[in-house]
């Protein structure tokens, strides 16, 4: 099929006309399904945490004992700021659960 040949182009016209259709319509089915799967409480996918509650905590423990922060970070291999973000979440995952007397 040559593109010089009218029925050839009126094929190519009606498939690119339904790929900008699609190209239209795909935000709304992207924003209905994030909403379905979070109404039946479902994952949304996205990047799985690394490191356990658990190796927050005893994380949490090391500094408080006064390990430095950067020494537990470099041990746990991650950075400073990924251990005080997950710090802060579970600290309002689990109110009281933690003492935050040095870590903020």
């Amino acid at each position: 099929m040559g593109a010089h040949i009218p029925m050839s182009s009126m094929v190519f016209t009606v498939m690119a006309a339904l790929a900008q259709m699609e190209l239209g319509i795909k935000p709304e089915w992207i924003t209905d399904s994030v909403a379905n799967r979070r109404a039946a409480g479902k994952d949304l996918g996205g990047r799985r945490r690394t490191f356990a509650d658990s190796q927050i905590r005893t994380a949490v423990r090391l500094i408080e004992a006064g390990e430095s922060a950067i020494q537990v970070t470099q041990d746990l291999g991650t950075s400073r700021a990924t251990i005080y973000r997950r710090i802060r979440e579970l600290q309002t995952v689990s109110s009281g659960e933690l003492r935050f007397s040095t870590v903020q």
